[in-house]
């Protein structure tokens, strides 16, 4: 019994190695602050070790990460204080200065950013994210389409209306 936890905690680091800066992104993608965003990201992990999920395979695994912190985010974002946070100067991936894409892509509503997030940093595509996220594919498509206007615009300084 003992050996079978040990190898479970090693294959527990190893998933988390693999993955904390996705789910990292991902939840800094909602909370815009660190503390909030560190918060989450540990409350995913823990959940993913106290549950330890059967998963078909490492894409599956990947998908389930995804889905469950943008839960978690969903759920807390909709505490009144945390609506109204500014990003700061702060890479959510490498903690350093960011460029004005990034910025500005975290300044998109909600339904634009997370699919832009998984197409373009997580390098799913649209039948891949309308699975994980429990849309239909069109939607995604829409979405990326309506996303990359907005982005588009924002970044040539025009003003979006949807």
């Amino acid at each position: 019994m003992h050996a079978s936890l040990v190898q479970r905690e090693e294959e527990f680091i190893l998933i988390y190695q693999k993955y904390v800066d996705m789910v990292y992104r991902i939840c800094f993608l909602y909370f815009k602050n660190h503390s909030d965003t560190e918060d989450v990201v540990q409350n995913v992990f823990l959940k993913l070790f106290t549950t330890w999920p059967l998963f078909k395979d490492e894409n599956h695994r990947k998908a389930w990460l995804i889905v469950t912190a943008s839960n978690m985010c969903k759920n807390n974002v909709k505490q009144w204080w945390k609506q109204k946070v500014t990003v700061g100067e702060f890479d959510i991936a490498t903690h350093e200065k960011k460029d004005e894409t990034l910025e500005t892509l975290l300044s998109l509503p909600k339904k634009y950013k997370t699919v832009l997030y998984c197409y373009y940093y997580e390098g799913y595509h649209t039948s891949e994210i309308a699975n994980i996220l429990h849309m239909k594919e069109a939607t995604v498509r829409s979405y990326l389409h309506r996303g990359r206007s907005y982005l588009r615009e924002l970044l040539e300084g025009e003003k979006y209306e949807e």
